[in-house]
């Protein structure tokens, strides 16, 4: 159907400034005085659409436009031009019936209060949400149990390894039920076990409630164990655009859970990207 249809994203283009300087003392004068600057164009005439429910992974070497889709679908960043519309409004806005069905999880940066409980940076998302305490009390046993994070609430966040505090991350992320969830790289520097949790996790997520998953990884199991659909960026352009399967059947050799992006698109177009 075509109102299943959630994000939609036509000649999508964002480009930014990078500032050149030469190597050295006599570099860093040159710089105070003039300034070379190189354009990097992060993503180019991006199209592409979304429907509810779906498992939508973005892959890419390093440098490719993920992080920057993410950015642009989440609302932190805006389009140079083309349109972009998810969940019926532009994101750009940051309307607050956008946000409020949306959320964003990033592996290297946190939304936690670094010395204080997680329990109380939940509270905090409770206010900003609004959230009556009845659904608050909820949602928020619902994820603890699906997480097994009840032993962590009372701990300070910095305490926490890694791979807990993600727990914790994706529990503050997710406490209003959004309908939509963009995941960028949320499991790097995770072990193979904390990974899996966070897989499971959310597969039961989108089999449960019917939430949609945007996610970029640098891990093939993200990929194949969550995403029945994929898409390649390749120098800020989709390169590919279909059944996650479909694309990994031209790879030669066995892919591990461990194989990096990079190799994969080198080794099924042949190429360096």
């Amino acid at each position: 159907m075509k109102d299943d249809i959630i994000i939609r994203a036509q000649r999508l283009s964002r480009s930014y400034k990078k500032n050149l300087k030469a190597e050295g003392l006599i570099g860093s004068l040159k710089s105070l005085f003039r300034k070379d600057v190189e354009i990097v164009h992060a993503l180019r005439d991006f199209d592409i659409e979304v429907r509810a429910g779906e498992t939508l992974g973005v892959i890419g070497p390093n440098g490719a436009g993920k992080t920057t889709l993410v950015k642009l679908l989440s609302g932190i960043m805006r389009p140079d031009s083309g349109s972009l519309e998810v969940l019926g409004y532009r994101p750009r806005d940051r309307a607050n019936g956008y946000l409020s069905r949306m959320a964003l999880v990033m592996g290297q940066k946190s939304q936690l209060w670094w010395d204080l409980p997680a329990s109380d940076s939940f509270l905090v998302n409770k206010a900003i949400y609004g959230l009556p305490e009845d659904r608050y009390r909820r949602s928020l046993g619902r994820l603890v149990d699906s997480l097994e994070a009840g032993s962590l609430l009372g701990q300070p966040v910095r305490s926490l390894s890694l791979g807990e505090r993600m727990r914790m991350e994706f529990i503050a992320a997710m406490i209003h039920e959004p309908d939509i969830v963009f995941l960028d790289e949320p499991t790097i520097g995770l072990d193979a076990p904390a990974q899996k949790r966070i897989r499971e996790f959310l597969r039961r997520e989108n089999e449960e409630r019917g939430m949609t998953l945007v996610l970029t990884s640098h891990y093939m199991d993200d990929i194949r164990r969550l995403c029945s659909r994929t898409v390649l960026i390749v120098k800020g352009r989709k390169a590919f655009d279909g059944d996650t399967e479909g694309l990994f059947a031209g790879v030669s050799s066995p892919l591990s859970g461990e194989t990096d992006i990079a190799d994969t698109v080198e080794r099924i177009y042949g190429r360096e990207a």
